[in-house]
């Protein structure tokens, strides 16, 4: 079949992608500083041009001695509440445009000031510029692993990413060592001087610890092979997604939410992020939504795909949502305790759940972590389901590599240049959906005033607002064999603010729900990838919005 140009343009796009590959590790001085700058020293014997942006040597003398003989981009001097310090130069490498570039610690937390608060976030607009980019990471610093590292090793971890970050990367490389080995090389003051080598052997440095961060780094990179090497599935159609249930006063939604993005990766499946708004939650108090909203916020940093919905029978629409979206599993928090009288006049959301949930396993996650404490298994066997009390696989978060791999092509497939929409103009929400959905009904037997209304209808059912500028309007027309995707790039009047940047229209057929959950899961990609979005935003035609989607 003759592709488009639109697609031999996205196989470009794709082309200048800068190649990301991690060398992940189990803990400070396993190896990866050191095995990134040998490869870096053979690459530049290739003839490569590889440079060093950001290197930490820790005083380590065989690390730094590989320092020597390559090129590096001279660091940032910032001056921060009186402290002098040195960051990754991001400009400068972009303007020197090297080949290949070295950056240590992929989790690292930027001075306040620069283009990102992240390192990660730096390392992607190198790669969008076309740079590939050596990096280290260590295990604990995946997001979905942060209460599991707290429980094994005591420690909080603060610099964090997104799991994505790693499943996407071109290349996994696991540097290993024996904990009996790491140990000693800190004895022989080859990682820390001997006066913080002592106080690290009795904490972070204990061998029980060291061993268990050492099996998470192994199972992770084992689960990365495995799922490059199957055969390209169709997870996001697929039967099995996992849906994590949100309330506005959870005591265990960071952990419920981990727990829903781990077993999702392991199952290879879509996570999704549940929240649904009582009549008696329509204005909570400022601490309450504060709450909330970082729930959301870290939904999506885990890659979950976020939906609120409403209703008063809050068992009833989550069972709707899970059948909608195909769910196998369906992850709720523990309730709080009560006195058997009052469950008797009111049952519990789990117990709710458990009486009318059928073919679902229904995992209750403990309010004291992310323990399994009860599981109605389905009536169709899932493959490996954590059983009661179980850690969760320390599987790659849920973004499969197909899903990962095509990005947002499907709605630079369908969005057309009749379809997109620069406006400047203030529009009501009104006006909007009709300007987006007017050219979406052309030359189809389809009732513009239907259209509307089923649109209307959706919206007072789920929240279409990501949270980050965007809105998506969307609803299922009985009738429409193909889904269509109208885009409006929206710009403000001189001296007004708008809270909508991009507002994407989706019309999908009735019969293939899994259609319009896959854009919807596209687009939160989108929201959440920084380059992407301000691109999108930036664009002034539809071969630039295309250019954006296919990037």
């Amino acid at each position: 079949m003759p592709q488009s140009p639109e697609s031999f343009l996205r196989l470009i796009h794709r082309a200048r992608r800068g190649r990301l590959k991690v060398y992940l590790g189990y803990g400070p001085g396993v190896g990866k500083t050191y095995q990134m700058l040998l490869e870096g020293h053979r690459l530049k014997g290739q003839g490569v041009d590889a440079v060093i942006g950001v290197v930490e040597t820790h005083e380590r003398a065989d690390t730094a001695s590989l320092v020597l003989g390559l090129d590096a981009i001279p660091p940032r001097e910032i001056t921060y509440r009186g402290v002098h310090l040195q960051e990754m130069d991001l400009e400068a490498i972009l303007e020197r445009k090297p080949e290949v570039v070295l950056v240590d610690e992929l989790a690292h937390t930027n001075v306040p000031g620069g283009a990102h608060p992240k390192r990660y976030l730096d390392v992607q607009e190198i790669l969008a510029a076309g740079i590939h980019v050596l990096t280290t990471l260590n295990i604990q610093h995946l997001e979905s692993l942060y209460d599991t590292v707290e429980r094994l090793v005591g420690v909080k971890v603060k610099e964090r990413i997104p799991d994505w970050v790693l499943t996407e990367a071109d290349q996994v490389v696991n540097v290993d060592l024996a904990a009996e080995d790491l140990r000693r090389r800190l004895e022989e003051g080859l990682i820390y001087p001997p006066e913080r080598a002592a106080a690290a052997l009795q904490n972070f440095f204990r061998t029980q610890p060291l061993e268990q961060l050492r099996e998470l780094a192994l199972r992770e990179v084992a689960s990365v092979l495995e799922r490059r090497g199957r055969t390209e599935g169709t997870s996001i159609e697929a039967p099995d997604q996992v849906v994590a249930c949100l309330s506005s006063k959870s005591p265990n939604a960071h952990a419920l939410l981990r727990y829903s993005s781990r077993l999702a990766g392991k199952l290879d499946r879509n996570c999704y992020a549940l929240y649904v708004r009582t009549p008696a939650e329509e204005r909570l108090d400022p601490e309450t939504k504060k709450q909330l909203g970082e729930t959301l916020e870290l939904a999506r940093h885990l890659g979950a795909t976020v939906f609120t919905f409403q209703g008063e029978d809050v068992a009833e629409t989550i069972l709707r949502f899970a059948r909608e979206v195909r769910a196998g599993h369906v992850v709720i928090g523990r309730p709080v305790p009560r006195p058997a009288w009052r469950r008797l006049l009111r049952p519990s959301l789990v117990d709710a759940l458990v009486e009318r949930a059928t073919g679902l396993a229904l995992v209750v996650v403990d309010p004291l972590g992310p323990a399994v404490v009860a599981a109605a298994e389905r009536t169709e066997k899932t493959p490996e389901t954590p059983r009661a009390g179980e850690e969760s696989e320390p599987a790659v978060r849920r973004a499969s590599a197909k899903a990962a791999s095509k990005k947002t092509d499907r709605l630079a497939e369908l969005l057309r240049p009749e379809w997109t929409f620069f406006l400047q103009e203030t529009l009501s929400r009104g006006e909007l959906l009709e300007r987006l959905a007017t050219p979406l009904v052309a030359g189809t037997r389809l009732d513009l005033a239907d259209v509307i209304r089923a649109l209307e209808r959706r919206e007072r059912e789920a929240s279409t607002y990501l949270g980050t500028g965007i809105a998506v309007p969307h609803a299922r027309i009985p009738g429409l064999a193909e889904p269509r995707v109208a885009l409006a790039v929206l710009r403000s009047p001189a001296g007004t603010e708008a809270t909508i940047e991009l507002t994407f229209l989706l019309l999908c057929p009735d019969e293939h729900p899994e259609n319009c959950l896959k854009l919807l899961s596209d687009i939160a990609r989108l929201a959440h990838d920084p380059m992407r979005r301000k691109a999108l935003s930036a664009a002034t035609s539809w071969n630039e919005a295309q250019a954006a989607l296919s990037a």
